[in-house]
């Protein structure tokens, strides 16, 4: 499902911020390898946030080669923890770190995000989850206690991507089940994300139509 005109998408391409030299190499290989971004519309959202919060620690639960990072660090974000199963995609975020002059403030953790989580303290002004979706909801209640009030987890893909938009808007809307595990675990695994911080009285969350949809949480505790 695509929420925008034709005519908005095309502006917001449009009025997005340029990439730097890096992250244009880093978009480059994106297209060759067919890998999914949040590209600059979505990162432009992610710079600001950093910068909104005054942002010092950043964590990703799925990072790729670093895209997403960049945009943190733009918005001044002093350390961001990169996370990444495939250890040849975190090589190439190294790589990249190296290139740009940021080596110093990412660090690339190669395994799974959630064991990952567990061996940081907190706290963290923001958290990005974009990895796989049957984990989300999960990885926000393991994260949750170790983000500062004031600061804001982002989940991606919540309209488009591996995801049935028609089932999420008839359960939101209608109430219809959503699909079984066995049958959708990524649209599963999104509506449950929504859900859970929808009813959690800890943050207040706003569903943003950039890039593939993001749900932005802001701590309120």
């Amino acid at each position: 499902m695509d929420v925008l005109t034709d005519p908005a998408r095309r502006f917001l391409t449009a009025t997005a911020p340029d990439h730097t030299e890096t992250q244009a190499e880093m978009a480059a290989l994106a297209d060759e390898w067919g890998f999914p971004i949040i590209g600059p519309e979505a990162g432009a959202v992610l710079r600001l946030l950093a910068r909104l919060t005054d942002a010092d620690r950043v964590f990703e639960f799925g990072s790729g080669f670093g895209y997403s990072a960049t945009w943190f660090l733009r918005g001044g974000a002093e350390s961001v923890v990169c996370t990444e199963f495939d250890a040849d995609e975190a090589e190439r975020g190294v790589a990249f770190a190296a290139d740009g002059g940021y080596a110093d403030r990412v660090t690339f953790e190669v395994g799974d995000a959630m064991e990952t989580i567990d061996r940081y303290d907190g706290p963290f002004d923001v958290v990005l989850i974009d990895h796989q979706k049957g984990r989300y909801a999960d990885a926000y209640r393991t994260v949750l206690p170790k983000v500062r009030s004031g600061g804001v987890i982002v989940a991606d893909n919540v309209t488009r991507g591996p995801i049935d938009s028609e089932a999420l808007v008839a359960h939101f809307e209608a109430g219809e089940p959503l699909p079984d595990d066995a049958v959708d675990a990524e649209t599963r695994g999104i509506g449950e994300y929504v859900g859970t911080v929808r009813s959690d009285d800890a943050v207040e969350t706003a569903i943003l139509p950039v890039g593939s949809g993001i749900a932005v949480s802001t701590v309120l505790r």
